[in-house]
């Protein structure tokens, strides 16, 4: 059984651009076949624990938590741990293990709950949901499908998800009191990875409506019941909109990357060739990304693992925090 204790993580400066692999076609799972890395380089911190970055923080991001998955192993031996840190490395949590695989973790906009999906061998993926307080998972989502990328709603009261229970990748909306669920995509193409914005009159998701196999970022207006294109100009997945309504972090073809709204100007964050976007912290300020360690060679089953990397985006600067078991680390999200 694995400990919650455990040791100090390490704390890197990345001292230059990650360049990493490639993002393969669009199936609404957020963790996708790896591909090789390229070198990076990265500078210890004398410090263990805290570091420049950190001390600057706003307290809503410092005293915020950062969810993420790590997975070891391959094939029927893979075994996926979902874990809950500090921004600063600290305070590591485990809040759930299976063998199998872990998705797409979300917070409420409270920082109380952790919507997430798992996936049982020879068991399609259910939804979940783990409560802070009361340090349990309640399932909450069991259709026949892959029920993936799980999105609260502000008041915390519905949740956003992408089913095939249908027999194609379609966004529905779930009331959590009483379980009634709202189809309200119908398209014959891939509808996923949606995500509310703060005010909950609209979300954003992935859809290859306009062309199979090559994804773009849409946003579906409740009163209206429709969606419109938000230009990226490119290949662009799992868009994630900032409690401002300022930004948009996403994947901008093989790079996490940033989105000014209101200008469009992008930020190009890394290549993580883990097919991963960036997630912003709950300021907007920060943006947090897994990357594969460069020495993992392509061998998806390494164990040599991955690291959290935690940009500023006024500062141009990062840090890593490694992972806890030397495993690949996977979807972190920022939460308060």
């Amino acid at each position: 059984m694995l400990k919650t204790s455990a040791p100090q993580p390490s704390i890197r400066i990345i001292s230059s651009t990650i360049a990493l692999a490639s993002f393969s076609v669009l199936t609404g799972c957020q963790t996708l076949p790896n591909l090789s890395a390229t070198n990076t380089h990265i500078k210890t911190s004398s410090n263990q624990v805290s570091n420049p970055l950190t001390a600057r923080m706003s307290a809503i991001d410092r005293q915020g938590r950062i969810a993420y998955v790590e997975e070891q192993g391959v094939g029927t031996a893979k075994i996926s741990t979902l874990y809950s840190i500090r921004p600063d490395g600290s305070d590591r949590q485990l809040i759930d293990q299976l063998t199998g695989y872990i998705y797409a973790p979300a917070w409420s906009a409270d920082g109380q709950q952790l919507a997430y999906s798992k996936q049982a061998p020879r068991e399609h993926p259910k939804i979940y949901i783990y409560d802070r307080n009361r340090k349990t998972q309640q399932l909450v989502v069991n259709s026949e499908g892959s029920n993936l990328s799980a999105s609260f709603s502000p008041d915390g009261q519905k949740i956003l998800y992408s089913s095939t229970v249908g027999g194609n990748a379609d966004i529905y909306e779930r009331r959590l009191s009483d379980g009634s669920t709202k189809q309200l995509t119908t398209l014959p193409s891939t509808e996923v990875q949606p995500s509310y914005a703060v005010d909950g009159k609209s979300f954003v998701y992935t859809s290859d409506k306009v062309r199979a196999g090559r994804p773009s970022v849409y946003r579906y207006n409740f009163a209206t019941e429709s969606a419109t294109l938000v230009s990226t100009g490119s290949y662009a997945a799992s868009p994630q909109l900032s409690l401002d309504g300022q930004r948009m972090a996403y994947l901008n073809g093989r790079k996490a990357a940033v989105m000014m709204l209101a200008t469009g100007q992008v930020i190009n964050l890394a290549d993580t060739g883990l097919d991963e976007p960036a997630r912003l912290s709950p300021s907007g300020q920060y943006a947090v990304y897994p990357t594969r360690n460069a020495n993992l060679g392509g061998q998806v089953g390494s164990q040599n693992g991955g690291s959290l990397v935690i940009h500023s985006l006024t500062g141009n600067t990062s840090y890593a925090i490694s992972g806890q078991a030397g495993g690949l680390v996977r979807s972190p999200v920022w939460g308060r």
